[in-house]
């Protein structure tokens, strides 16, 4: 049976019932056309170019909800786009004497650009509020964890100790980077309007004396930014919303992999507060949390390329590569919103396992202090000689301990950790 309201994220449990799901879904959509609509009579009776009760009356039948998502769907089919199965249903609803007021001037692009603005400001609305909460845990984490050291893995290999608490700086550090790019793009999201090839010369022919003054009126009535020039194929919106979803995708999904991987069962130096569970095996708390964050940054560059390939659409309205944004766009608000809502439930909910940690740096028998004691023993053996006897000891398997030159050592790995602590610190002052 088919959901009444849409697609029901059957397969994308990386998003379904989320707040992003809400705010993109068709239903958003018809709103934000709607909303479109009704702004743009409204700028116009508030320069003068339509009577006032025009404004109400369109404003008043957008918002009736006598609208059919899925007719408009199958009628949008004729004319490539659902605009101008709404706009007839719209006048139709409106009816006289108000009724050919409604989109008067406008292009299809006019509404369709403008509504997918209103549909990423607000999902970016809500993928903020949750970086927002990621960010506070993983600096909560940062704090408590400022001195837990923990190995330091490079190319999969026990590398030199690090903390903890480093790596969570690390994570946050990622997540306000996430945050600042989304707001800038937030805040710059503009209206659409030029009419037919972008010139506003039907607004012209409607009686605007200055048209041009049409597009700031049409953005404060949908608190959206007004734009230096109709932007049909100029598509540096569509182009930084790309960029913003993908890089937020894969900030978070960096955590995701992580935590991946120190909740191995043979590593479990972390783990998600409620694991999911297997339909197959009852032991089995699987990492349910990070799955989805990780499965959506890998999805995301891929949408965003497709993005970024329809900025090169040609004359002054292009065949297909606008009407190839609509699908990935919405993809991609969906994926960065969900990832955001998991990635708070992962940060807020997760397990740190400090004895686990200390006992994997001890498990190369002090092999992971070597970089400090080849820098101690160069001064007493030369560095050719301290670089073979710390290699043969590796090799070997033998604990470091053992050997005669470094009877007097050091052999604590918590006490090689560097400016971690610093650094933590510093990172932590980020607001």
């Amino acid at each position: 049976m088919t959901s009444p309201l849409g697609d029901p994220g059957l397969l994308a449990p990386g998003w379904a019932g989320s707040a992003a799901a809400a705010a993109t879904g068709d239903d958003a959509y018809l709103r934000a056309l709607l909303e479109a609509e009704a702004a743009l009579t409204r700028a116009q009776a508030a320069l003068g170019l339509a009577p006032a009760e025009a404004a109400e009356a369109v404003t008043g039948a957008a918002r009736s909800g006598a609208f059919d998502a899925r007719s408009l769907a199958a009628r949008a089919r004729a004319g490539g786009n659902p605009v101008i199965p709404l706009v007839a249903d719209l006048t139709r609803a409106v009816g006289d004497p108000f009724g050919s007021y409604v989109h008067r001037g406008a292009t299809s692009q006019d509404i369709l650009d403008t509504a997918a603005m209103l549909v990423a400001s607000r999902t970016l609305g809500l993928v903020l509020g949750d970086l927002g909460r990621t960010a506070r845990a993983l600096a909560r984490l940062a704090a408590e964890h400022r001195d837990t050291a923990l190995p330091g893995r490079t190319l999969t290999q026990h590398a030199v100790p690090t903390t903890f608490g480093l790596k969570a700086a690390g994570w946050r550090s990622l997540v306000l980077d996430a945050r600042d790019r989304v707001s800038a793009v937030r805040d710059a999201l503009p209206v659409q309007l030029g009419g037919a090839a972008g010139t506003l010369a039907a607004f012209g022919a409607y009686g605007a004396a200055d048209p041009t003054a049409l597009p700031a009126a049409y953005a404060r009535e949908l608190g959206l930014r007004a734009p230096d020039l109709p932007w049909h194929t100029l598509r540096t919106p569509v182009a930084d919303l790309a960029g913003c979803l993908a890089f937020t995708a894969g900030a978070l999904g960096k955590i995701a992999v992580d935590v991946l991987t120190l909740s191995r069962t043979e590593i479990a130096e972390v783990a998600e507060g409620s694991g999911g569970g297997s339909s197959a095996m009852p032991h089995k708390a699987n990492p349910v949390r990070s799955t989805l964050v990780a499965a959506a940054a890998r999805r995301a560059p891929q949408l965003a390329a497709t993005l970024y390939g329809a900025m090169a659409a040609e004359d002054e309205r292009p065949a297909g590569a606008w009407h190839a944004e609509w699908e990935p766009l919405r993809d991609l608000l969906r994926l960065a919103g969900g990832a955001a809502r998991d990635a708070a439930e992962l940060a807020e909910e997760l397990r740190v396992r400090p004895e686990a940690m200390r006992a994997h740096l001890d498990l190369t028998g002090g092999a992971i202090l070597s970089e400090r004691l080849s820098a101690e023993l160069a001064g007493v053996l030369g560095r050719a000689r301290a670089k073979e006897l710390l290699t043969r000891l590796a090799a070997e398997g033998h604990p470091l301990a053992d050997a005669p030159e470094l009877a007097d050592a050091d052999l604590d790995p918590t006490h090689y950790t560097g400016s971690a602590g610093t650094l933590t610190d510093r990172a932590l002052e980020r607001r």
